[in-house]
């Protein structure tokens, strides 16, 4: 697992990265919060970000939450002092643990499987949402479509679905695709709505 740690003081990134070589990580890339670093951890392609602020100021805390955004994996905050917006900026952010007061080497290893594990879980949840709102707006295409053929066609609901779905077969494409395609025809002739 390669693991990234941002931090500006070097003694506190010496205890993360004991931490991480005493749970048993090796690969472990310290990178300061200089100059284009964000793309630094693109390039580097983390597994985990751990990032250490000690006592953050707004703009600190506003870079590091775009780093957050920009790399889509899990990251773990660890900040001396803290308050309800900055703990709210992080989590909106996508950082899976944010750490307050908590900067301790034994403490890194269950800090970072923490932040695996939301991260996981997180992202199984926008995955599955995804999936849930793409299946209503392709339901929404195919009902669309078997009112088009009903009205068109004359045909009742279960036939005009048949069609679409013999179609879709016959084509080698999914429902939903022909039912778009047919949307999109029948708009082009002026049909209905």
């Amino acid at each position: 697992m390669r693991i990234a740690i941002v931090d500006e003081s070097g003694l506190r990134a010496t205890i993360l990265e004991e931490g991480l070589r005493e749970a048993g990580f090796d690969d472990i890339h310290a990178v300061p919060p200089t100059g284009a670093f964000v793309a630094r951890l693109e390039r580097l392609a983390p597994d985990v970000v751990l990032i250490d602020l000690g006592t953050p100021s707004r703009d600190s805390l506003e870079e590091m939450l775009a780093v957050s955004r920009a790399l889509s994996r899990p990251i773990a905050m660890f900040v001396d002092q803290s308050d309800e917006s900055m703990i709210g900026a992080a989590i909106d952010a996508g950082v899976s643990a944010y750490v307050v007061d908590g900067l301790r080497k034994d403490r890194v290893k269950p800090i970072l499987d923490l932040a695996i594990r939301r991260f996981n879980a997180f992202a199984r949840l926008r995955t599955e949402l995804e999936e849930a709102r793409t299946a209503l707006a392709d339901r929404k295409k195919i009902d669309r479509a078997k009112a088009i053929l009903m009205e068109q066609r004359g045909l009742a609901e279960a036939d005009a679905y048949t069609l679409l779905r013999t179609t879709a077969m016959n084509q080698g494409r999914r429902i939903a695709d022909v039912a778009d395609a047919l949307i999109t025809a029948t708009e082009m002739l002026g049909g209905p709505k």
